[in-house]
């Protein structure tokens, strides 16, 4: 293990978190996890793994486990949040008093922020102001693949490049890649809009409409969630934000592939339930974890009629989960719109 590394806390002791901690405690140096519920942290204690969210997987025995958020900050230069979105800004305000002027602050959360549709960034700057680097960390990433050490790429997005290179680094090893990127717009974007496309292909994957419509969705759905990034980049007037190039990347193309074909999706998951005739209830308890895309589902989809921006796909995914209407007449919906051009 390196000495010299300044130490980093995770905070999240979900799957993803519990398996970025695991990543970078391969590369050494001090890291520090912490979850918001005492007695989960407890049982990883003792068990010496995260059993309810990663079973049967090890973890580092010098990973260290502090159920006290204060304690946990103390030291940490580099602070990785990888809590669900909903809570994004709740565990700010909370480490707020802790930031100090060497502080860096990186997030692993995907999604809108539930309520005002703003991206991440907005979110961490109206919290804890522009004084210090952010950076956002995005890709195609199932956690138990990272958690076990299976090849993985991401994208380090940051407006602060010796941030992004720093964390990139130190994320590396001998089974994880991590690009950089000053494009932070269209990261989060990607990472938000895929999990609605993934639930979209899950119904009609359940609906058993076969891979020529799974594909279609794909492609039609990379072009929508360039529309919003452009737009928001054009909004925002940030320097090369919502780049096309960012959409056909890992953040992109790579994290949409992966959550709308594999199982280990839980959106995907999600939208096989509803396809093959389960409510959202019903489809909810089946995952019993986080189903990001259902709440982001409701952000993108009025972000999207607020930008004046055209996302069919995920109007009739936000049409299926909050107005009634069924798998089989959204897809009827998608079919029946007026011929066009491709690109157009």
């Amino acid at each position: 293990m390196s000495t010299n590394e300044q130490s980093i806390v995770v905070l999240g002791a979900g799957s993803w978190g519990t398996a970025l901690a695991i990543q970078l405690m391969r590369h050494g140096g001090p890291v520090t996890l912490w979850g918001h519920e005492s007695v989960h942290l407890a049982d990883i204690t003792s068990q010496g793994s995260n059993e309810r969210y990663l079973p049967g997987i090890t973890l580092p025995e010098t990973l260290n486990i502090e159920p006290d958020l204060e304690v946990a900050l103390m030291g940490a230069q580099d602070i990785l949040v990888a809590v669900p979105s909903h809570a994004f800004r709740s565990v700010l305000t909370a480490i707020q008093p802790s930031i100090t002027s060497t502080s860096r602050l990186i997030w692993a959360t995907k999604g809108l922020e539930a309520g005002s549709g703003k991206l991440l960034h907005e979110v961490a700057t109206e919290v804890l102001g522009d004084k210090i680097p952010m950076a956002v960390l995005s890709g195609p990433t199932f956690a138990r693949e990272v958690a076990v050490g299976l090849p993985t790429a991401v994208t380090v997005a940051s407006q602060h490049t010796d941030f992004a290179e720093d964390m990139a680094r130190r994320f590396h090893s001998e089974t994880f890649r991590a690009y950089t990127s000053n494009d932070v717009i269209g990261v989060e974007v990607g990472g938000a809009v895929k999990n609605v496309l993934a639930i979209a292909t899950g119904i009609a994957d359940g609906l058993g409409f076969g891979a020529n419509t799974r594909a279609a969705l794909i492609t039609r759905g990379l072009t929508e969630m360039m529309r919003l990034g452009e737009a928001l980049g054009n909004k925002q007037g940030e320097q090369q934000g919502g780049q096309k190039e960012t959409f056909m990347g890992l953040a992109g193309l790579g994290d949409l592939v992966l959550t709308c074909t594999d199982n280990q999706s839980r959106n995907r998951r999600f939208g096989l339930a509803l396809g093959k005739g389960d409510n959202m209830e019903e489809a909810l308890a089946q995952i019993d974890q986080v189903v990001e895309g259902v709440q982001t589902a409701r952000e993108v989809f009025e972000l999207s009629q607020r930008e004046a921006v055209d996302m069919p796909i995920t109007e009739q995914v936000y049409e299926v989960l909050y107005e009634g209407r069924s798998p089989k007449e959204a897809v009827h919906e998608l079919l029946a719109r007026v011929q066009k051009a491709e690109l157009s």
